[in-house]
């Protein structure tokens, strides 16, 4: 039966298992607390960092 001919370091052997993680869903919170994909325009107010890029969605009874 094979031996290891030396001990793994711990850096070989967190290389080894960068990629065993369970990725997490990426999201961030927009300024009206509204959840969104980060870089990307809040669907619910219209913003991006700060600046008002869409009009926010309004009902049918508001116009």
């Amino acid at each position: 039966m094979a031996l290891p001919k030396s001990k793994t370091s711990k850096s070989k052997k967190g290389m080894r298992r960068s990629h065993d993680r369970i990725p997490t869903p990426n999201f961030i919170y927009c300024e009206c607390g509204e959840s969104t994909l980060p870089h990307r325009v809040c669907p619910d107010c219209g913003t991006y960092k700060g600046r008002q890029y869409l009009r926010p969605n309004q009902d049918a009874a508001e116009i």
